[in-house]
């Protein structure tokens, strides 16, 4: 084992980086203390409004308690919506206007299910109403003006939205970690997702083999899923009481399946597992560096992974589907916590010598930079003060192995990880897992190359 050569070089290194990223978390912290739940934005340097609002007819109207949605913003960690009885005069597309009926602030993805019922009596006769929104950053600014007005035809004896609406995207990235979230429903504070082995639609005495529980509209699944057949899931909401509310949702159904004979599969902690931006999960497939990539993956990976938790899991998670290439990246949150380097190299020489002792071609992926100061703003966190040399010895051993210069994907600034393309300092946002999906795709060919010499198919 070489990996304390590693140690004895470069160490004391690379720590005035630190400097730019406390300077950083202290500007934005201030910032933050002063700015209310959502202000509004001068003109200049606002980004285009939101597009692509649900709208109504009278012969096609909706519910008093809809589900409305919008084209989603990758920028936005939340949204505005108002609603109004008529069409405002004067109205400012910049500013919120103190003439809406009903106004929230806190809505993290881009559909939400208003209760207008409140409402009904008032309103009804005097369609249509109107609604708008605009996004907001991470500071409560709005960086957007409002949306045009949209119109909203109401008919009281359309049944409301009965259930939570599930998110189908991130079926289609092959997480063997599930992720599921959905559109909350009026009136629930927590949530149950059901998941099953077979289709509780069409099996109406299925028997799930895992249920989850949450206050939030999405939740990460602790347990891997695979094999042949598909699984199912689907989510229902209860009040503060515990009772239900409306009833469960459609079913969605997902399959990780080794006889699909997966060639690339990816290993590794969050970074690889998808999401970003605060408010994306790895459902939200523009996350995920896998989305562009020029050649189909699997995703193995676990959000929250240390090294020692990646080793461990290794037999359980890959072996079953035994690919032709593992792409491994992970070690970063081991790293930032202060474990041992060594012990960092160990783990990932562990993965590598696994992968060819099970006829596997592993392709080690190097860590990217980090930005301790939007680390601490974001998840209240603290990074050790020699990250970048300890991320910097790590690369020097990945560097000599089969590899891809992930680290090298990403324009950094003054060796940190630019906001612009990791909000919170740890995970690239969807800008940045692009940068990482093309690099990884530009240089698979050689890479590739080089890790089938080091298992020759037999002649």
């Amino acid at each position: 084992m070489r990996s304390k050569r590693y140690l004895t070089r470069r160490r004391g290194k690379l720590l005035l980086q630190l400097v730019a990223g406390v300077l950083l978390c202290a500007i934005l912290i201030l910032l933050r203390a002063a700015v209310p739940a959502a202000v509004d934005a001068p003109e200049h340097a606002l980004l285009p409004a939101p597009t692509g609002l649900t709208t109504s007819t009278k012969v096609r109207p909706l519910s008093y308690s809809p589900r409305l949605a919008w084209d989603s913003d990758n920028l936005a960690i939340r949204y505005e919506l108002e609603f109004f009885k008529e069409k405002p005069e004067g109205l400012s597309d910049i500013e919120a206007f103190d003439k809406a009926f009903y106004r929230t602030n806190l809505v993290f993805q881009n559909s939400f299910n208003p209760d207008l019922r409140p409402w009904e009596r008032e309103l009804s006769g005097k369609q249509p109403i109107y609604w708008r929104v605009r996004a907001i950053d991470f500071l409560g600014l709005a960086y957007t003006p409002f949306s045009e007005l949209t119109p909203l035809y109401l008919d009281a004896e359309l049944p409301p939205m009965e259930a939570p609406y599930p998110d189908g995207e991130g079926e289609d990235g092959h997480l063997l970690y599930p992720v599921y979230s959905w559109t909350p429903l009026a009136g629930a504070a927590r949530y149950t997702v059901a998941i099953y082995d077979e289709d509780p639609e069409h099996i109406p005495d299925a028997t799930p083999i895992e249920e989850l529980r949450t206050e939030t509209a999405e939740i990460y699944d602790p347990q891997p899923h695979y094999g042949d057949s598909p699984f199912y899931w689907r989510v229902r909401g209860y009040d503060g009481a515990g009772e239900p509310v409306g009833k469960w949702s459609a079913v969605r159904s997902f399959r990780n399946a080794p006889s699909d004979n997966w060639q690339v599969a990816v290993f590794g902690d969050s970074i690889s597992h998808g999401g970003g931006h605060l408010s994306y999960g790895p459902a939200v497939l523009a996350f995920s560096y896998l989305t562009y990539l020029d050649f189909p993956a699997i995703n193995l990976s676990q959000s929250g992974d240390t090294i020692g938790m990646s080793v461990a899991r290794f037999d359980r998670d890959v072996l079953p589907f035994h690919p032709r290439y593992l792409l491994i990246m992970t070690g970063s949150n081991s790293l930032r916590a202060g474990e041992d380097v060594e012990a960092v190299i160990d783990g990932l020489e562990t993965i590598r010598q696994k992968c060819l002792a099970n006829g596997i071609r592993p392709i080690l992926l190097t860590l990217p930079p980090m930005n301790p100061g939007n680390i601490a703003l974001v998840f209240q966190e603290e990074t050790v003060d020699d990250w970048a040399a300890r991320v910097a010895l790590v690369n020097d051993y990945i560097r000599l192995h089969v590899h891809i210069d992930v680290a090298e994907a990403i324009p950094t600034e003054r060796g940190l990880l630019p906001t612009e393309y990791a909000l919170d300092g740890l995970h690239p946002d969807a800008n940045g897992k692009e940068c990482m999906g093309r690099y990884i795709s530009s240089h698979w060919e050689e890479a590739r190359r080089q890790a089938d010499a080091l298992l020759p198919d037999n002649p």
